[in-house]
C-alpha cells in the first residue's frame, strides 16, 4: 500500500530534500508540495493525503494553524508530522493539541524521517528523543500526586503499564515488541486496550498522561 505524502515549508531546499528522500521509497508517493500554510490547506484538501509533513514556521499562515484547518475540515484526516529547526516547548504542546501525530526536528536522518512516515501512516505517533525529554521533565513539574495518578490508572493491568510508560518514551510498537519480548500483535492489542481504558483518542494523549500522572520521571531511563 502507498503512502501519500504532502509537504509543506517555505524554503525550496528544504522541500527538494524531503522529496528526494521520500520519492525514492517505493511505499511513499509525494502527491503535492506548498510553501505556506494556505497553500497546504488547498493542497490537502485537493490531493487528500496520508500523510502531511508540515514545518512549524511559514509566512502567512503557520503550520500550526494550517494543521488545525486541515484536520478540522478533512473527512479523511491526514496524520501529520511537525517539522521544524527549533524544539520549543510551546510548539510541543500547541503541535499535540491541534492534533498532530509526531513531531521531529529538522536535523533528523532520512532513515528517521522515512521511518516516521511509514510510522503514523500505519497509526502510530512519535516524538524526537530529545523532546520526550523535555516533555518529561516539564509535566514532571505538574505532575498530579500518587493519588490521583493511582487511581487515573488503575483500569491498566501491569503489562499495560509497562507498555504506556514504553509509549511515554517515544518508542513505536515494533520497537516496545522488541523490547519487551512480545509479538508487534500482542503490542498493538495492549495499545488498543490502554486507549478504550482510559478514554483517549489516540497515542499522542496516552503519552500526554503519562507525563502528567508522572509515570516517566525526569532521567529515568528504565
Amino acid at each position: 500500500m502507498t503512502t501519500r505524502v504532502l509537504i509543506a515549508d517555505d524554503d525550496p531546499l528544504a522541500r527538494s530534500a524531503l522529496q528526494t528522500i521520500l520519492s525514492v521509497q517505493e511505499d511513499i508517493d509525494v502527491v503535492g508540495e506548498a510553501s505556506d500554510g494556505e497553500e497546504a490547506i488547498s493542497q490537502a484538501a485537493r490531493t487528500s493525503p496520508d500523510v502531511v509533513l508540515m514545518d512549524i514556521r511559514m509566512p502567512h499562515t503557520d503550520g500550526l494553524e494550517a494543521t488545525r484547518r486541515i484536520l478540522d475540515s478533512s473527512t479523511k484526516r491526514p496524520r501529520v508530522i511537525m517539522l521544524t529547526t527549533f524544539d520549543l516547548d510551546e510548539y510541543v504542546y500547541v503541535a499535540l493539541t491541534t492534533g498532530a501525530s509526531g513531531f521531529l526536528l529538522k536535523d533528523v536522518t532520512p532513515e528517521r524521517l522515512v521511518a516516521a512516515v511509514r510510522l503514523v501512516a500505519e497509526g502510530d505517533a512519535l516524538l524526537a528523543p530529545a523532546i520526550t525529554r523535555r516533555l518529561i521533565e516539564r509535566f514532571a513539574l505538574t505532575a498530579a500526586d500518587g493519588e490521583e495518578a493511582d487511581e487515573t490508572l488503575a483500569p491498566l493491568t501491569a503489562r499495560e503499564l509497562e507498555v504506556l510508560k514504553l509509549i511515554a518514551r517515544g518508542l513505536s510498537n515494533t520497537e516496545i515488541a522488541q523490547k519487551l519480548f512480545l509479538s508487534e500483535a500482542t503490542v498493538k492489542t495492549h495499545v488498543s486496550r490502554i486507549l478504550t481504558k482510559l478514554n483517549l483518542r489516540d497515542r499522542v494523549q496516552a503519552v500526554v498522561l503519562a507525563y502528567e500522572r508522572a509515570l516517566v520521571k525526569p532521567g529515568e531511563t528504565e
